[in-house]
């Protein structure tokens, strides 16, 4: 299993658009993938669960994923957090 904080760097937040990206990136592993923000955690593979997170601007979110391609998979989240979801 691994683990990641990441920071909601782009102003929007994660609305529908970020969500989309986000379900589409992570239905290509096999892992289980998950985003933690306080006590909530939610499927990263649910655009609803990740729409109802409500992760705002400078919301950190923990991102866990756990399976044979894990490595991959939270490198490639991470890269389109850092990436404001090519929004900016």
């Amino acid at each position: 299993m691994v683990e990641k904080i990441v920071t909601v760097t782009n102003r929007a937040g994660v609305h529908a658009r970020p969500s989309a990206l986000l379900v589409q990136t992570t239905k290509n592993f096999k892992s289980n993938i998950y985003f933690e923000k306080g006590v909530d955690r939610i499927n990263a593979k649910s655009i609803m669960g990740i729409i109802t997170l409500g992760a705002a601007y400078n919301t950190q979110l923990k991102i866990i994923a756990d399976g044979e391609d894990e490595e991959a998979a939270i490198n490639s989240i991470v890269k389109l957090f850092e990436a404001k979801f090519e929004e900016e």
